[in-house]
């Protein structure tokens, strides 16, 4: 499982990735961005989370320095012992929330994805 970021013909790095890039530029390649750490930027905890979300839900924006390219990245993080400035690492988890409790089909919906985890 990889955490995919898109790279553009311009160099510039986006996750998620989209069809075009900054300036409408072509997307050229894909980088996995579980193979670098970031640093924590920003954090929160919510307390109110949708259905089937952990509870407390913490969250961080994150940023990876990518060769040079900064990729900014929101997810939710495995503890909420963080400090802004902390290096953290994306970790695999099967699932992010409970398939059950959302108005969705389970079977409708991708439910694994990535959590920060403190190095």
């Amino acid at each position: 499982m990889t955490m995919e970021a898109t790279r553009y013909e311009d160099g510039t790095i986006s996750y998620p990735g989209h069809p075009r890039g900054p300036g409408g530029t072509e997307p050229v390649e894909t980088v996995d961005l579980s193979e670098y750490t970031a640093e924590v930027i920003t954090w929160t905890t919510s307390m109110a989370t949708p259905p089937g979300v952990r509870e407390p839900n913490h969250l961080a924006i994150v940023e990876f320095d990518v060769k040079g390219e900064i990729v900014r990245a929101l997810g939710q993080l495995t503890t909420g012992d963080v400090e802004t400035g902390d290096e953290v690492q994306p970790v695999h988890v099967d699932e992010l929330r409970e398939p059950g409790a959302g108005i969705r089909e389970p079977e409708s919906q991708e439910w694994d994805g990535y959590r920060f985890e403190p190095v």
